[in-house]
């Protein structure tokens, strides 16, 4: 049984989406950051988000395909993160040196398990992206946006990516997140725009009463709507 507490902000992702557009507008509306701008999301969920900011914004949208680096032996552990969808960024990695030290891993264990993470990005944004080119973001203003943040460990890979290509400034949107997580992302970004912090926070999927998972055929789809 779910003995999870319900506090539900949000019917589904459409619906968050469209709550936190109106939030980034409001944000952006008259500041420096209102030209050429670029919407990104982070798959799977974030991607349904995304294009409800990005038609309020009238900006392109794309996927920004993030994958965590696991450690040896335990997968869900990640010691860093690998990401690609955005000309120019490559797959360097976001490390966990802290991990990393505190685990004791090699060089070469950390070596090995960044190739796997490689591989597997290239194949999940070869299913999400096809033969599209990833978009330009340099001296763009890009608007980063999953469906919700916990650890922020994946959305900080996805921000270092974004930078590597020189953009013009760098905003993460998401309906929910961690208190702590967003107050370590926003020293990396120029906005954070994150409507609902709650001190009781848990799991992104709390927030929701439709929290069903976004496959890879709902990326896709979303992804060659017209306009």
């Amino acid at each position: 049984m779910d003995t999870m507490p319900r506090n539900v902000a949000y019917r589904d992702r459409a619906d968050a989406g469209e709550q936190l557009a109106a939030a980034v507008a409001t944000r952006l509306d008259g500041s420096s950051l209102a030209a050429d701008r670029l919407v990104l999301g982070l798959p799977r969920g974030g991607v349904p988000v995304a294009v409800a900011v990005a038609t309020r914004l009238g900006a392109p949208v794309d996927v920004l395909v993030v994958r965590k680096i696991g450690a040896p032996g335990h997968e869900e552990l990640a010691i860093g993160a690998v990401a690609a969808g955005v000309a120019t960024a490559g797959d360097n990695p976001v490390m966990n040196d802290e991990l990393v030290a505190r685990l004791g891993l090699s060089a070469d264990e950390v070596a090995t398990r960044t190739d796997v993470a490689r591989r597997e990005l290239a194949a999940r944004s070869r299913r999400l992206r096809g033969d599209r080119a990833p978009p330009s973001a340099t001296g763009r203003t890009i608007v980063v946006v999953d469906d919700g943040m916990a650890t922020g460990a994946t959305m900080r890979a996805a921000v270092v990516a974004v930078r590597a290509t020189s953009p013009a400034a760098v905003i993460v949107a998401v309906p929910v997140g961690a208190p702590e997580a967003c107050s370590a992302l926003a020293a990396l970004v120029d906005e954070l725009v994150c409507p609902l912090q709650p001190s009781s926070f848990r799991a992104v999927g709390q927030w929701y009463d439709d929290f069903s998972p976004t496959t890879d055929d709902d990326v896709r789809r979303l992804l060659d709507r017209p306009g």
